[in-house]
């Protein structure tokens, strides 16, 4: 049963979403399920994604607004435009074999326009949908882009400490969270790889067709080298960064302080299998 995944599904939404989370079961309807929310808000007070099986082989998600969460609400109403595209993109890179729905809006400009709002994805055709391996899938392809989605609009930045004792950690952001600079947030990987694919963007490897489950070892280059920043600044995925295998990555950072360009690198590839 879903309800007694939650640990699982926990770890999942926290890896995905870069965001401290909580879940309760929920023995409301006729078949249990878990409802899910930032741990910093209670489910009364911001979003909450609500788990349950549909039909016998699928799941339902909905995604609706705590009674009490006119605050996030208002955050949310004064988001960027940069932060209502990555999250629009975030929920458009659900597979597009679920089915998802944002009743009285388009699924490309959808937007929270108050308490109201109802997201709604259903994922059909499942073998074994109570399974882990199921489970995760619902998690990684489904709740985590919505739940990431909020978390843009929101304004949730990584909630973990500062790699290093260099890069200090600051207080003063959403919710007196402690957080890092913008560009380690794990929803910018999670992004870039559903935009670009796990395909090398210098030599072409697809690590997951050589090692199959142990194959998803691809890595997020940032074009605009981090070290050089004047300033923290957000990073597109979009456009400011590129998948490529560990080979790759590290070859570029053999040339500091400015990484050899993607380029140049597949020009050296190129010369080596000439």
């Amino acid at each position: 049963m879903i309800s007694g995944k939650k640990e699982l599904i926990l770890r999942e939404l926290e890896e995905g979403t870069g965001a401290a989370m909580a879940a309760a079961v929920d023995r409301s309807g006729l078949r249990s399920g878990l409802r899910i929310w930032f741990d910093d808000l209670d489910e009364k007070h911001g979003p909450v994604a609500d788990l349950r099986p549909f039909g016998l082989k699928g799941h339902r998600v909905e995604l609706s607004f705590g009674n009490f969460s006119g605050e996030v609400l208002a955050q949310i109403r004064n988001a960027v435009p940069e932060d209502i595209d990555l999250a629009r993109a975030l929920v458009g890179s659900i597979r597009a074999d679920v089915e998802v729905e944002t009743p009285g809006q388009s699924l490309a400009e959808w937007n929270v326009t108050g308490g109201t709002f109802r997201m709604t994805a259903t994922i059909r055709a499942q073998e074994h949908p109570q399974e882990d391996a199921a489970i995760i899938a619902t998690c990684r392809d489904v709740i985590v882009p919505m739940m990431a989605a909020m978390a843009e609009l929101i304004g949730y930045d990584v909630i973990e400490e500062p790699a290093d004792d260099e890069v200090p950690a600051f207080e003063g952001a959403i919710l007196r969270s402690v957080v890092k600079r913008r560009e380690r947030n794990p929803r910018n990987r999670l992004l870039c790889i559903r935009l670009h694919g796990e395909k090398c963007a210098a030599c072409g490897a697809e690590p997951r067709l050589t090692y199959g489950d142990a194959g998803s070892i691809i890595e997020v280059h940032h074009l605009e080298p981090v070290g050089l920043l004047v300033k923290p600044r957000p990073y597109d995925p979009r456009t400011d960064l590129v998948p490529l295998c560990p080979n790759c990555h590290r070859a570029v950072h053999t040339k500091r302080p400015i990484p050899i360009s993607i380029e140049e690198l597949r020009n050296l590839i190129e010369a080596c299998r000439d």
